[in-house]
């Protein structure tokens, strides 16, 4: 995958993008040959944060480390929750308080099913936690209920098994779940059908594979982008009705702040010093200092799209509720006409596809391996 991907097409230059430092502003890049110069300084990078979620669209875990392979990180997305009847695929977008289901990895590697995951729910809510295998045995995938037509998104069919608890009830999982969303759903785990994902503008022909994220393996983002919309927040709340931001919450926001789970990011990067720097990565490479002889030399990424982004960042992940206006507005008044398949939709993150198989640490070190055009991923 590193050394394969060919570039088709590339959309019109964004006359607000960073250009090269050499000024050839008709120079158009081929993945693969990489630039002959940078077009911005950058500092030293390296990995701040690293999240997994476990469940789609439920809330997700802080890890200092964890391993990869092509299909993303170790357990992200690996479960979700579908509707009973309509086998659908459900996420916080329609139910906001998805965001309040906490799931907990805990893995033990003398476990013939490699540990538990752990599913808690708010005080108050009366619902009990349950856990459920990591890694089903075969005989457990036997007696589950095997589900050949979830649809997420309307668009995508995947296969999975209904999950069952380790403990009697069995059918906790399903119970629960539906209890708290009002409902009948079940708790679902990826099948073993591959999902290939959609095709990228510059890569249309893409043939990677991804559980069950909305598009992509992986998506990433920057310390420094998010400073930069949590000052455009605060020169908002400012400015008041002035704005002319409808549905703002001047004295929330005068006081609250945006945190960086909203995005749902796997890897967040820091130290570039430049907001949206990662807009321009087309290919990086993530070193760790802890690397063992076993582990694969480094993490190869190759960024292949920004990530156009809905209403579910606007979902207040500590209450469940949410805002009529932040992110989204607020993205919308500078962050649009970045994604050349939607001029129309903000940007924030950058949709990315891994080679190989390894660890990523917190402090590892990031290397821009290649810069995208001037316009960016």
């Amino acid at each position: 995958m590193w050394g394969s991907l060919q570039k088709t097409a590339l959309g019109a230059t964004d006359a607000g993008a960073a250009q090269p430092v050499n000024g050839d502003e008709d120079e158009r890049l081929v993945p693969g040959t990489g630039p002959t110069e940078v077009p911005f300084e950058i500092g030293e990078v390296h990995v701040t944060k690293i999240y997994v979620h476990p469940i789609k669209s439920c809330r997700g875990t802080s890890v200092k480390e964890v391993r990869y392979d092509p299909e993303g990180l170790e357990n992200d997305r690996k479960w979700c929750i579908i509707d009973a009847q309509k086998r659908t695929i459900l996420t916080a977008r329609g139910f906001a308080n998805m965001v309040l289901i906490t799931p907990q990895l805990e893995p033990d590697p003398s476990s013939a099913y490699g540990g538990q995951l752990v599913v808690s729910f708010p005080e108050g809510s009366e619902c009990e936690s349950f856990a459920v295998p990591i890694e089903p045995t075969p005989d457990m995938l036997r007696s589950w209920e095997l589900v050949e037509d979830a649809v997420m998104h309307g668009v995508y069919h995947v296969d999975g098994y209904v999950c069952q608890s380790l403990s009697a009830p069995y059918n906790t999982p399903s119970t629960v779940l539906s209890t708290f969303l009002g409902r009948d759903v079940h708790l679902m785990i990826k099948g073993p059908t591959p999902r290939t994902v959609p095709p990228a503008l510059d890569y249309p022909d893409l043939q990677d594979t991804a559980k069950l994220q909305d598009g992509y393996p992986l998506l990433v983002a920057s310390d420094e982008s998010l400073v930069a919309f949590r000052h455009v927040v605060k020169d908002v709340a400012q400015q008041g009705e002035a704005a002319g931001v409808r549905g703002f919450d001047q004295k929330r926001w005068s006081e609250g702040t945006v945190e960086m789970e909203r995005f749902r990011p796997n890897i967040v990067f820091g130290g570039a010093g430049v907001p949206f720097a990662e807009d321009y990565w087309r290919r990086i490479v993530i070193n760790s200092p802890e690397q063992t002889d076993s582990e694969q030399a480094e993490l190869k990424i190759t960024l292949i799209s920004k990530c156009a982004r809905c209403l579910l960042p606007n979902v207040d992940t500590v209450t469940g509720i949410r805002d009529a206006a932040v992110p989204y507005k607020l993205l919308m008044t500078f962050r649009t006409g970045k994604d050349p398949r939607d001029f129309s939709k903000p940007c924030f993150g950058v949709n990315g596809i891994i080679d190989g198989h390894g660890v990523v640490r917190v402090g590892d070190v990031v290397t821009v391996k290649e810069w995208a055009g001037p316009e960016g991923v």
